[in-house]
């Protein structure tokens, strides 16, 4: 039986995390589980998740150690138990049909243990900006196409828990969801849906994301999380990975 595992990592998310959770617990079931890890919210974040949790079984909170992003989704992965892991930003929208989507592809191909889908680019009232992101990022398989051009974006990832052997710790590196599709790409089998589940909200500080920074800034991220997954093979390879 499937059962999913919702990973949220959040900080200072109360203007869209109501919208968010709405949408994933319309996708999901009682036996299914959202793992929220706040990160030291200063707003009304972390009063709103524990309105959740009081009228929610299903949903679980849990204290990051407020050290960022990466590190964050570290702690929430620890706790998942489900088969099949969805990651979520705190202020997108899931469609209605996301979760049944991927579940589906996920059961009719064993091999696969990674499905990254497309997403329409929204701003913060949800209109259209783009609309494909896959179209608008070109986004392509292969390890080096994502070292060089990151198409892996969490909002539109699910991957299968066996893969959290070789994913979990992720190391310092600029993006976890790079990391998680990167080693995915060596150590699994990743599948590009092309049908539009989930709508990416780009607002404020966020905006940014969907820019490219300086080619020099480019270049150290590229080295540091090549260098961070060369060193993850090496402890694979040896059996040294603790």
């Amino acid at each position: 039986m499937t059962r999913i595992s919702v990973i949220m990592p959040t900080y200072n998310g109360e203007k869209y995390i109501k919208e968010q959770i709405n949408s994933i617990l319309s996708n999901i079931t009682s036996d299914d589980e959202i793992i929220i890890s706040d990160d030291g919210s200063t707003d009304k974040t972390v009063d709103i998740i524990h309105e959740y949790e009081k009228n929610n079984a299903n949903i679980k909170y849990i204290e990051g150690p407020h050290q960022g992003v990466v590190k964050n989704i570290n702690n929430a992965l620890k706790y998942a138990t489900g088969n099949i892991i969805f990651l979520s930003d705190q202020d997108d929208v899931w469609l209605k049909n996301k979760v049944a989507t991927i579940v589906n592809i996920f059961e009719n191909n064993k091999d696969i243990t990674c499905v990254l889908h497309d997403l329409q680019i929204v701003d913060a009232n949800l209109s259209i900006i783009e609309i494909s992101y896959f179209n608008f990022h070109k986004s392509r398989l292969g390890f080096l196409n994502n070292l060089i051009r990151n198409s892996f974006v969490g909002a539109a990832m699910a991957f299968r828990a066996s893969m959290l052997e070789y994913i979990l710790p992720i190391e310092n590196v600029p993006m976890h969801d790079q990391w998680i599709g990167l080693i995915n790409e060596v150590y699994g089998k990743t599948f590009i849906c092309n049908e539009i589940l989930g709508l990416y909200r780009r607002h404020g500080a966020n905006v940014t994301q969907l820019k490219h920074g300086s080619l020099t800034s480019m270049l150290s991220k590229r080295m540091l999380i090549t260098l961070q997954i060369l060193k993850r093979f090496n402890q694979i390879l040896f059996g040294r990975k603790k």
